[in-house]
């Protein structure tokens, strides 16, 4: 079987001993459309608020996103497989600054990961991959934390982030944001943060 990405240029590749080779694409709006739809239609994405969108609209969403500056989607892409989407974003661009005090080097991260493939679930599988990303986020672009706001009651990726060295911060109310490209609804987050001496210390 061909590798669809081979002729993407990735912002990060890395090479993990034991799992892979992990390829961070730009996300192409229309390609991915596709994957991207099925994922976000599965009840198990439900808190990425994207349940009952068509295709078209999914498309539309991460089209309108590709024309900022401070908001950024990536394809993960391990060994050929798309396993992620990861979207970057500039925190004082974004309504969690009115939640928290951003600091210089900040960086805003939302990540869904692809369902389990056949095999299951695999031990150890999650923390590789965010390790790769991490590395992207924190080295490659250089920035000295990573605030996440998952959603109060996904307590599975509070759980997983807490999991991976962050730090909880508060619960806190991110606002409505009505405009005419871009409607989100209010959202109840639990903030955690996690710096880059933490992620990679030694």
């Amino acid at each position: 079987m061909t590798d669809p990405y081979t002729s993407r240029t990735p912002v990060h590749e890395q090479r993990l001993d034991g799992f892979g080779t992990v390829r961070v694409l730009p996300l192409d709006p229309a390609a991915d459309a596709a994957v991207l739809h099925g994922w976000v239609s599965e009840e198990r994405a439900a808190f990425w608020g994207m349940n009952g969108l068509t295709r078209d609209q999914v498309t539309d969403v991460y089209a309108h996103m590709a024309t900022l500056d401070t908001h950024h989607a990536f394809l993960v892409v391990k060994d050929g497989e798309p396993v992620a989407l990861l979207q970057t974003y500039d925190p004082a661009a974004d309504r969690v600054s009115e939640c928290y005090d951003t600091e210089p080097g900040d960086i805003g991260v939302h990540l869904l990961l692809a369902p389990a493939g056949t095999g299951g679930a695999r031990p150890g599988w999650t923390a590789a991959l965010s390790g790769a990303l991490m590395a992207y986020v924190l080295l490659g672009l250089d920035r000295t934390r990573i605030v996440v706001d998952p959603d109060v009651d996904n307590a599975k990726a509070i759980a997983r982030f807490l999991k991976q060295g962050f730090t909880a911060g508060p619960a806190v109310v991110l606002p409505e944001v009505d405009l005419p490209d871009v409607y989100l609804p209010e959202k109840k987050a639990q903030l955690a943060f996690l710096r880059r001496e933490v992620a990679f210390a030694g």
